[in-house]
């Protein structure tokens, strides 16, 4: 496919200044609420979750980097079903502050997704990039197509100076 042009923005959100990167899907809102939080639909594009988010806390895994993924904490801060959930989640040393929220028009039948991440939590040059990637391979899921056809090389490093600047 070639590289694609970013898309993220510097917003205000709830917690602060955030990257914002927004999709838009003809796809049913539970559809896409189902593949951010039903962790086997999560893994077709992403990774799974494990654990009972009732407590407060999961464990992500990352199994679109592997197979053999370290589980990484994360504090579910929020969740309102069918529209939104604020999570923060550790990535090594580092808390990473994310959240999405689902929107839909029922009289275009077009369902909207902002996931946001607070610009603070780390290199915007390489996060940015791979948020794009990973919604473009939802994306793919949610058109049935197969998330494997999207290259991460598409997205990274063309996107990273774009992102960088962001902060």
């Amino acid at each position: 496919m070639g590289a694609r042009r970013p898309t993220g923005t510097a917003g205000d959100g709830p917690r602060g200044r955030e990257v914002q990167i927004t999709r838009r899907w003809q796809a049913e809102p539970g559809a896409v609420w189902e593949a951010f939080t039903v962790p086997e639909r999560l893994e077709l594009w992403i990774g799974r979750w494990e654990g009972d988010p009732r407590r407060g806390t999961i464990t992500f895994f990352m199994t679109a980097e592997g197979e053999d993924v370290e589980g990484e904490e994360c504090t579910v801060v929020e969740c309102e079903p069918p529209r939104s959930v604020t999570l923060d989640t550790s990535v090594g040393d580092q808390v990473w502050h994310l959240r999405f929220t689902v929107d839909h028009d029922p009289s275009e039948g077009i369902t909207t997704v902002v996931f946001a991440q607070l610009l603070a939590d780390g290199d915007m040059g390489d996060v940015g990039p791979g948020w794009e990637y990973y919604l473009d391979r939802l994306g793919a899921v949610l058109d049935g197509q197969d998330a494997q056809s999207i290259s991460f090389e598409d997205y990274h490093p063309s996107m990273s100076a774009y992102y960088a600047a962001l902060t």
